[in-house]
């Protein structure tokens, strides 16, 4: 395996003459670009005249990520050749189906599974829900294949995301990526960094990724007690304060943002389902134990790989949420992933609206929020 980055910045292409191979080589690319930049046509033609060869998968960021460096109002775009690794896509779009449950059933029967060892998600942020998403998705893949990937951004607006493959870029798309045979080696790590604060509560009433009540207590009053001033400056505030939720069925806590209050309903919308009778808590920031697990995630990332192996490509999905609280330290939680690969692996990523990882090293894969996750790629010969 072998990938670069090129970038699209101001409207001028950076970095097209320093890849390690041939346009025509390249089989793959993954563009994480401001929305309002995919929204125009200035990066299509020139993509695919300039990689006749590749497929070409999209998602629009809250912000892109090259090597260390933070950008905004860009496009990266991450240039593959697998030597010996079959790649295969599929794409389908909420429209087509009831429920988002019935799209990852769908999009997952669409793919080969005869030696599949990983699979990449590139979901729809505003209107595909990624809990029901990678259920369906997971109810047709084998266990031992490892899913990573995030859910497209659209900076601090949340009005709309786009993502699609090729030619076909869209809202409500969802591309998944393949990758076959013994030949890939795929690692992955997360971790959050945030502090819990207060007791363990109960959610009383709730519907989907809207909540109601904790401990039988209207869910935006009881918030604003504990945000104390903090609660002036809502919805925005709320990026600093997320739940932290364990349902009944599972042993750990998955992280939750805040995407919306509403006044009149006294509910909040999260980014992720909150179902009743689940066990949360609620987190407050912590910027350098932020910064630290982005650190813990990158080592956790190496865990798939010999000793001393070579990380082709380190693919970093970090939530827009953790962009906003480090703000010009954010760059900082990058330098402490990057850390532990080699000056030859291509590191890259984008800020999304959430991230898609296995807990804890298992198998089955979940969506979180207010995490960053880093995908491995190795490739043997």
């Amino acid at each position: 395996m072998r990938s670069g980055t090129i970038f699209f910045k101001e409207k001028e292409w950076h970095g097209i003459h320093d890849l390690p191979f041939s346009n025509e080589a390249a089989q793959m690319l993954l563009v994480f670009a401001e929305r309002t930049i995919l929204e125009g046509k200035e990066i299509y033609d020139y993509l695919k005249k300039s990689y006749p060869n590749a497929n070409i998968v999209y998602c629009s960021s809250a912000g892109e990520i090259n090597n260390v460096t933070h950008m905004e109002n860009a496009a990266v775009c991450v240039v593959m050749q697998m030597e010996k690794t079959p790649i295969h896509f599929t794409q389908d779009n909420i429209y087509n189906h009831q429920n988002s449950i019935d799209l990852g059933k769908s999009i997952a029967q669409q793919l080969p599974k005869d030696n599949l060892k990983y699979i990449m998600i590139i979901a729809d942020g505003n209107l595909v829900n990624g809990d029901e998403l990678i259920e369906g998705i997971q109810q047709f893949i084998p266990e031992e294949v490892l899913i990573t990937g995030g859910v497209s951004g659209d900076g601090s607006r949340f009005e709309k995301t786009l993502v699609g493959l090729n030619d076909n870029v869209s809202t409500g798309n969802v591309v998944l990526m393949g990758l076959y045979g013994n030949h890939i080696k795929v690692g992955a790590g997360f971790k959050g960094g945030w502090d819990v604060y207060g007791p363990e509560r109960t959610i009383t009433k709730s519907a989907g990724n809207v909540l109601h009540e904790i401990d039988n207590e209207n869910a935006l009053d009881l918030y604003k007690k504990y945000l104390g001033k903090y609660a002036e400056g809502l919805p925005s505030s709320a990026l600093f304060f997320p739940l932290t939720v364990k349902s009944s069925n599972d042993e750990f806590y998955v992280v939750r943002t805040i995407l919306s209050i509403d006044e009149t309903t006294k509910t909040m919308k999260f980014g992720g389902n909150l179902p009743e009778g689940a066990t949360v808590r609620f987190m407050k920031s912590n910027y350098d134990r932020l910064v630290e697990a982005a650190s813990d995630a990158g080592e956790a990332s190496l865990h798939a790989h010999k000793e001393n192996a070579s990380i082709d490509l380190a693919l970093i999905v970090s939530c827009v949420g953790r962009k906003l609280v480090l703000s010009n330290r954010i760059e900082e939680e990058l330098e402490a992933a990057r850390e532990f690969y080699s000056e030859s692996s291509t590191v890259a990523g984008f800020f999304s609206y959430g991230e898609i990882a296995p807990q804890n090293n298992g198998n089955r894969s979940y969506l979180h929020n207010q995490t960053i996750t880093i995908t491995t790629f190795s490739e043997t010969i």
